[in-house]
């Protein structure tokens, strides 16, 4: 008997409010999306997605009220082509900016402000359907560029969240590591592992992150190998 791997977790918080959105996958071609309220740690379950949601190239706006996200879920002749951006109200997946893409290379963005979003552009998109509230006109939100799929959204928005980037190196399977490190209180430190590599483990995918503690005084590091998200 096949062993089932448990959902995989990714959360967006609201850097302005008390807001978030757990984004859980699994099985592989589902996918839910759930509002949680961090005053009350309370869960409400927006709407589950037959298809794929790339969670590394979704943002919550700082307010907490708009979600973007880009997804998949192969319906090539589909009016949305197949894959999408698209912003919605938060924890919702109906669009209110729905921008066509008909393939996976690039798609998803950054809020720059609740107002303003940076879309990950690439080959561009077919608009659809555009809130004029929420104005697609912010420049590039970094100085460095990571590429046009998940790091190039994700690895910008870990730094603007307060994450810095401490190095990337080669990982034992054949693809890079970025370290990223966060402070917690005077000695310790949280650390992800965020591993790009074509050879993941099995229930990973090809992005995928660990987390350590680091203890800058005494330089202990404690493997956290089971935490899917933090």
């Amino acid at each position: 008997m096949t062993r089932a791997h448990p959902p995989r977790l990714h959360v967006l918080l609201a850097s302005d409010a008390s807001t978030a959105v757990v984004i859980r996958r699994g099985p592989s071609r589902h996918t839910a999306v759930v509002g949680w309220d961090r005053a009350t740690d309370r869960f409400k379950v927006g709407q589950w997605l037959y298809g794929r949601i790339y969670e590394r190239r979704c943002d919550l706006s700082p307010d907490g009220k708009h979600f973007v996200y880009f997804a998949m879920n192969g319906r090539w002749d589909s009016r949305a082509r197949g894959a999408w951006t698209a912003v919605s109200k938060a924890p919702y997946l109906k669009a209110i900016t729905l921008l066509a893409k008909g393939d996976c290379w690039h798609g998803g963005g950054l809020f720059a402000s609740s107002k303003e979003l940076w879309v990950n552009e690439g080959y561009g998109h077919v608009v659809l359907e555009d809130e004029a509230r929420i104005q697609r006109t912010a420049p590039y939100p970094w100085h460095e560029q990571y590429g046009g799929e998940c790091p190039g959204v994700y690895y910008v928005r870990l730094q603007r969240d307060g994450w810095a980037m401490k190095y990337t190196a080669p990982d034992s399977a054949g693809g890079t590591v970025t370290m990223f490190e966060r402070r917690i209180n005077t000695h310790w430190r949280l650390r992800k592992l965020a591993h790009s590599t074509l050879h993941h483990p099995v229930g990973k995918g090809c992005y995928f992150d660990e987390h350590q503690l680091f203890n800058a005084r005494t330089e202990q590091v404690i493997a956290l190998p089971n935490w899917e998200w933090a």
